[in-house]
């Protein structure tokens, strides 16, 4: 019994205006039949105003009296029409793009931003998109801006920069959600541009050089400090074989000469000068 009703309601939910099930009526059948008549009788004329040709991509919902009248919409190919009584409305299902303009939002943290985007649909249902609403774009487009704004003025701008993805998926199945009863399918929302004011700009970029000055002070500081420890165990590697002095006095000789410098700084050793002063 679940399965069933819930069977029925999708039904129901899928052809909202449905089938002409009530009658037309005795006028409506004399308009009928006289439509009919005069169709006969201007034939092969009215042959070329009955058939109409719907193409792969459209669908057709044709109104008998003012009714919708068959249960979903016609096409494609050839479809036939009875004049004076059947208008007949096209609808195209193909996917829809558009910008939406950049709006003007106020952040949760009471940031000013410009932000646009692009919303991607298409019609599912041709019968809603028509019965439903009187022009189902138009107010596709004003319900993007409108939601766009409202999702992002719930938000930081922190939150804005960095995580787009998660609000575009939350604007799409808001969307989603409003225009099921239009027939409409949002495919995809894309957060196209965040502009911020120049002083906003200028501001974030001097917050985040003063972080990059901090962090490389933090780094050449413990640059310093590693060094001066090695330093210090060269140190005293050095004092514990007073022959290593003399070889690195000889080392950095030879890094001096390789560099073909016309001068040469020789260290001299302070304990040879103190054993010349001894002997004087």
């Amino acid at each position: 019994m679940d399965s069933k009703s819930s069977t029925h309601e999708e039904k129901k939910d899928e052809y909202l205006i449905g089938a002409v099930k009530e009658g037309i009526g005795c006028c409506g059948w004399v308009l009928l039949i006289l439509s009919g008549l005069l169709m006969v009788i201007t034939f092969p004329v009215s042959i070329w105003i009955s058939i109409k040709i719907i193409k792969e991509y459209e669908r057709a919902v044709i109104f008998r009296l003012g009714r919708i009248a068959t249960g979903k919409a016609k096409g494609p190919g050839l479809i036939f029409i009875l004049p004076c009584t059947d208008t007949i409305v096209k609808v195209d299902l193909r996917v829809i793009s558009f910008a939406i303009p950049p709006q003007e939002i106020l952040s949760k943290d009471s940031v000013t931003t410009n932000v646009d985007g692009v919303v991607f649909y298409k019609i599912e249902n041709a019968i809603k998109s028509v019965a439903n609403i009187s022009n189902v774009h138009v107010a596709t487009h004003q319900l993007s801006q409108t939601t766009l704004r409202n999702v992002l003025g719930t938000h930081c701008l922190s939150s804005i920069l960095s995580n787009r993805e998660e609000i575009a998926h939350s604007i799409q199945a808001i969307l989603d959600s409003a225009t099921h009863e239009w027939g409409v399918k949002v495919r995809r929302v894309e957060i196209r541009d965040v502009r911020l004011p120049l002083q906003m700009q200028r501001a974030m970029a001097a917050e985040a050089e003063a972080t990059r000055e901090a962090r490389a002070k933090v780094v050449a500081a413990e640059g310093e400090m590693n060094a001066s420890r090695a330093l210090k165990e060269a140190a005293m590697v050095i004092t514990e074989s007073p022959a290593a002095l003399q070889l690195r006095y000889l080392q950095t000789l030879n890094t001096v000469a390789a560099e073909n410098n016309s001068t040469i700084v020789f260290p001299l050793p302070i304990d040879i000068l103190q054993s010349f002063l001894k002997n004087k």
